[in-house]
């Protein structure tokens, strides 16, 4: 017969302790990549917020996390969003009670129907206080009560969180003000702004989660083409799930349908024949530069942003083989000249800059420069004499986006995975009625402009002190502050 041995029970008593912690309480063991982060900060600034991501990349568990830490108080130290200090009182909704209680119950309360399991979800079942079960669908919850705490962790009252479905309809979402609600699955339009009404009184918010699998449907719509300071949405694809592999995400992006992979893996509506650029990311990825050869050219694109917001993208173009290389782009809304080209001259202090046509625009910095003026003067970029046009002449946006499919497709235009604004941008670029709908497509219009004007590019190192790297014989023509030959 074995002896006892008190080191070793003592060992298997801490393991338990930790095993039994990390089971009820998951809330500490989690931790949201960049995306879901993002996400999570812009609670702090919006009243309604999507999180449009694939399938299994982590939105449900963003969702169930962002409720337990409203519904209990227990905000970690890094938490960026919004923040309640007194208890809440919020509603979950998905499209079915079934699917409410498979998805988000078991996300905030633990496996429904297995007793052992229940505080094994991301509120610790330390903190229910009661549980009154639903009916019509077994070991479904109704509503839960849960404790909320003070930033000092003493309990100052009980949350309530009541589970609903889109199937119940827009009535049975009438009447009581909510706190927050936290929608999983897209729900239907009528719902979806009765849920939005029933937070204005609180000054609440909603948030979703969601695959796009309904296309531009009129709630996918109303986030990514009516702007407003009360809206935000974050895309969250495969790539952004650290949790799967980068050697198995090709493999579970092949098992799906063809027409449904964009969705499912990058959180792109399904948009059909109406997107400009229905190509797969693979067919233009690369690794980011790590090193440039000085005589590729370089050239910005900007689009001044007077409506909507400013962006910038740099191309480097390797002429001996006709590739373009997007190597960096830039957006932000509300900002001065001065800032935009802080940021540009980080990047590339030399390189030329093609602006748009608006650029002949007056500033309204009382100056009465022109905008190209305005940001050759103030923030010191080299913008080139003329607005940007074809060798031809004309501005036509159809002819930059013919070259770049035309690139695409012959593999000469590149872009690395990280320049994640470009890539939402070139997902969701797509027509109505035949028109080209001129919503989120900053950086696009800026990066248009480089392609039309590639010609003035110019082999200038990057970086804040990067100089002219000169032909031989070259100089600099009078009347401009860069090299035109």
């Amino acid at each position: 017969m074995a002896s006892y041995n008190p080191k070793l029970q003592a060992l298997i008593d801490t393991l338990e302790v930790a095993a039994n912690r990390r089971s009820f309480r998951k809330f500490e063991f989690w931790h949201p990549y960049p995306k879901q982060m993002e996400f999570i900060a812009l609670g702090k600034t919006t009243r309604e917020r999507l999180l449009m991501a694939g399938n299994q990349n982590g939105k449900s568990d963003t969702g169930g996390f962002e409720s337990a830490m409203h519904l209990t108080g227990r905000y970690p130290d890094w938490w960026p969003g919004r923040k309640w200090d007194r208890p809440t009182r919020a509603w979950a909704d998905g499209e079915t009670s079934l699917l409410v209680r498979d998805v988000q119950q078991k996300k905030l309360c633990g496996p429904p129907g297995v007793a052992e399991d229940f505080g094994t979800g991301f509120i610790p079942k330390e903190d229910f206080v009661d549980v009154s079960l639903a009916r019509g669908v077994t070991d479904a919850y109704d509503t839960i009560q849960v404790k909320h705490y003070r930033p000092d962790c003493t309990p100052d009252g009980v949350s309530t969180m009541t589970f609903k479905s889109y199937e119940q309809g827009q009535k049975k979402h009438q009447g009581e003000p909510i706190d927050f609600d936290w929608c999983d699955e897209e729900p239907p339009a009528d719902v979806y702004s009765e849920i939005v009404t029933r937070t204005t009184a609180t000054k609440g918010m909603v948030f979703t989660t969601f695959t796009p699998l309904q296309g531009m449907s009129e709630v996918v719509r109303k986030f990514l083409q009516e702007p407003s300071a009360a809206r935000a949405h974050v895309i969250m694809t495969i790539d952004d799930a650290e949790h799967i592999p980068p050697e198995d995400r090709q493999a579970i992006i092949d098992a799906w349908p063809v027409h449904e992979r964009d969705a499912r893996a990058r959180g792109i509506p399904m948009m059909g024949s109406g997107r400009i650029f229905p190509y797969p990311h693979e067919m233009m990825l690369e690794p980011a530069l790590s090193h440039i050869p000085a005589y590729w050219t370089k050239l910005w694109g900007i689009d001044f942003g007077i409506d909507h917001p400013f962006a910038a993208a740099l191309i480097v173009w390797d002429k001996d083989n006709d590739v373009i290389h997007l190597h960096f782009t830039h957006r932000v809304a509300g900002a001065l000249p001065l800032q935009h080209a802080y940021q540009m001259k980080q990047i590339g202090r030399n390189v030329p800059v093609a602006w748009p046509q608006d650029g002949t625009q007056r500033s309204k910095d009382g100056t009465g420069d022109t905008l190209a003026t305005s940001y050759r003067k103030q923030g010191g970029l080299l913008m080139l004499p003329e607005h940007a046009t074809w060798p031809e002449g004309g501005v036509s946006t159809e002819a930059a986006i013919m070259e770049m499919q035309e690139r695409i497709t012959t593999g000469r235009f590149k872009a690395p995975a990280h320049l994640g604004e470009f890539w939402e941008e070139f997902d969701l670029y797509h027509r109505k009625d035949g028109q080209i709908v001129k919503v989120n497509d900053d950086i696009l219009s800026a990066l248009q402009k480089a392609i039309m004007m590639k010609r003035f590019s110019r082999a200038v190192a990057l970086g804040p002190g990067g100089g002219m790297v000169r032909p031989k014989n070259g100089g600099i023509a009078q009347g401009v502050d860069f090299d035109l030959f």
